[in-house]
């Protein structure tokens, strides 16, 4: 059996450089609502939040693009980090929920500008092709450009690997791809430009927990 030597804790923040639409629950939503809504947390002010499955979904997307694999599990080296359910393999990154930096969260409270609390509601519709009149207006909730969230990965290392290396480098070129792509829906239409800050690594090793005294 395989031995956790140690994880490696990776931290950064993400900025929105264009408003982020991340699809919620619409069971809720009341008559004259908002049509797409974001999702929020129950608590912590019904604040919106990146989960961590759209995060490593992407970056996974994007490395598997970049590779040129057909479709998801067809590269080893890319399975090795994130796991694949067919074959068994586990994940070995977790990527964790990104919730709005503390200023972050200020700055929404308190603008004066925004449709709902922490977010904006921006129009969108479909242009008749032969008229070239708009139809079918919809709104679409976004976090708004300019906040941050706090981002937080989590990487295994186990003793028949090179320290974690290879994965911390994977995971590197993965958030270089999501810069020059977008997160969430509507990308096309300009949504979902993040930038990250430079990346904190610590180890954190299993060694000292089972010494014992002499």
């Amino acid at each position: 059996m395989k031995t956790l030597l140690k994880k490696i804790k990776v931290t950064t923040t993400l900025e929105l450089i264009t408003g982020l639409h991340v699809g919620g629950s619409k069971e809720n939503v009341e008559i004259g609502g908002i049509d797409n809504p974001v999702i929020r947390t129950a608590i912590k002010d019904n604040q919106p939040y990146i989960p961590g499955s759209s995060l490593k979904g992407k970056i996974r997307s994007l490395l598997e693009q970049i590779a040129g694999s057909p479709k998801v599990g067809d590269n080893e080296e890319i399975n090795d980090l994130f796991g694949f359910a067919n074959s068994n393999k586990p994940s070995k990154i977790i990527v964790r929920d990104s919730y709005l930096l503390e200023k972050s969260a200020k700055l929404l409270v308190e603008s004066e500008n925004l449709d709902m609390p922490y977010t904006e509601g921006k129009w969108e519709n479909v242009i008749h092709r032969i008229k070239g009149t708009a139809e079918h207006p919809r709104q679409t909730e976004r976090i708004p450009a300019g906040v941050s969230f706090g981002v937080e990965f989590i990487i295994n290392v186990w003793d028949n690997e090179d320290d974690g290396k290879k994965s911390l480098e994977m995971l590197k070129k993965g958030i270089a791809a999501l810069e020059n792509d977008y997160l969430g829906g509507s990308g096309s239409r300009g949504y979902g430009q993040v930038k990250f800050s430079e990346l904190q690594s610590e180890d954190i090793p299993f060694e000292k927990y089972f010494e014992h005294e002499n």
